[in-house]
């Protein structure tokens, strides 16, 4: 019996080698201004570049003559096991993309059994995630912004419906510059006058999904700025300092990670006032351009906050080897933002899954080829940094 032809969207899903081939498909299949939404950055996107760039100054040392015939994936994250150490990142605008937006993410986090973010400024809201995913483990991202009333509300929404890891992302007094999104007019919804006629005719997928889906709207922020800079520097609030995790806390009943950790100093203060993890990164590179590199100053964070706090890496994950290369240089997991919304442009759910299962076999490889039976074998030893 012949197969799918190969010109069918699960066979170009199916063809995709890495998240590099799913970035490329994500490219002819959305506008270029959606594309570029994912794929850019701040300014000259000099912190988005070193970011990536990091990982391939990993050099592995590995064992030979180990017994490989098992490679252990899963870790115990925040007193919860996973499948692999990698956490579903909060992105902004995710219907976006495609239409399955947040619940096609979250369905895919589900059957691969990792974590899912929910950002502020999704387009789902939270008890909707929670009954596309009512299996999974469904965290929330929290932008503080100037109304405490709602941001106290929007917590309570968290909590009701299941979520019991909140993510304070603490790495945007301000919008960054996104030069792309400048150029392009990016508006909230987007309009067909960013391109016309003629960026629907060559796009015509996603302009099916735009116009016949439920209106693109943030499920969580209202504002009325329909710039996305113009609508963060409405309502997000640039005078939060570290007391303000006090009232935070006191509001969320759950596990507490801070999400932009850019200096050592910062995380010692953090793991002092008891937060329950850390994840460092520069926002992918989306925020201050020349920003630290997130991998380069993961061992020195892991080094300063000890076991008392657990540490997570954000940015420029691409594919399992670097999942391991993190772990192996202190990261409990990593979070992974861009590379699962490539295959959501690409393909919706089954790209996400795509993303997963390319994920996971580079991670069960890289273990393998390391000489190591799981990745709790993963260390210094392992991994090191080419030039540190």
């Amino acid at each position: 019996m012949p197969g799918r032809p190969r010109w069918s969207a699960a066979a170009r899903l199916a063809a995709a080698a890495d998240v590099a081939d799913l970035r490329l498909l994500a490219r002819k299949r959305a506008p270029r201004m959606v594309f570029d939404y994912v794929d850019g950055a701040a300014e000259d996107e000099r912190s988005m570049a070193r970011s990536v760039a990091a990982f391939g100054r990993v050099e592995f040392a590995p064992h030979v003559l180990r017994d490989v015939s098992e490679a252990r994936t899963s870790v115990e994250i925040l007193g919860r096991r996973i499948a692999m150490p990698v956490v579903l990142g909060p992105t902004g605008f995710t219907r976006m993309m495609h239409r399955g937006g947040e619940r096609a993410v979250a369905r895919a986090a589900e059957r691969a059994a990792i974590p899912y973010t929910l950002s502020t400024m999704g387009t789902t809201t939270a008890g909707d995630v929670a009954a596309a995913a009512p299996g999974g483990w469904n965290w929330f991202q929290l932008y503080v912004v100037r109304d405490r009333a709602r941001n106290l509300e929007t917590l309570s929404l968290a909590s009701d419906a299941g979520m019991d890891v909140l993510v304070v992302t603490v790495d945007v007094p301000v919008a960054g510059a996104r030069l792309r999104d400048v150029r392009h007019g990016l508006t909230v919804p987007p309009s067909l006058r960013w391109r016309g006629v003629l960026e629907a005719a060559r796009h015509p997928a996603w302009w099916f999904d735009f116009l016949t889906g439920e209106p693109l709207r943030f499920a969580t922020a209202e504002g009325a700025p329909d710039d996305l800079a113009g609508l963060t520097n409405l309502l997000f609030d640039p005078s939060v300092t570290i007391t303000d995790l006090e009232w935070i806390r006191s509001a969320w009943p759950g596990k507490l990670l801070v999400k932009g950790v850019q200096r050592v100093d910062d995380a010692r203060e953090l793991a002092a006032v008891g937060v329950d993890g850390l994840v460092v990164s520069n926002h992918g590179g989306r925020q201050l351009d020349r920003a630290p590199t997130p991998l380069e100053l993961l061992p020195r964070v892991v080094e300063a906050v000890g076991k008392r706090t657990e540490v997570f890496l954000d940015g420029g994950v691409r594919g399992g080897a670097d999942v391991a290369a993190a772990v192996g240089l202190g990261a409990r997991a990593c979070f992974v933002g861009r590379a699962y919304l490539y295959g959501l442009m690409a393909g919706g759910e089954p790209g996400v899954t795509r993303v997963l299962d390319l994920l996971h076999a580079e991670l069960v490889r890289t273990l393998r080829l390391l000489g190591v039976g799981g990745v709790e074998e993963l260390g210094p030893g392992a991994v090191r940094l080419r030039g540190s």
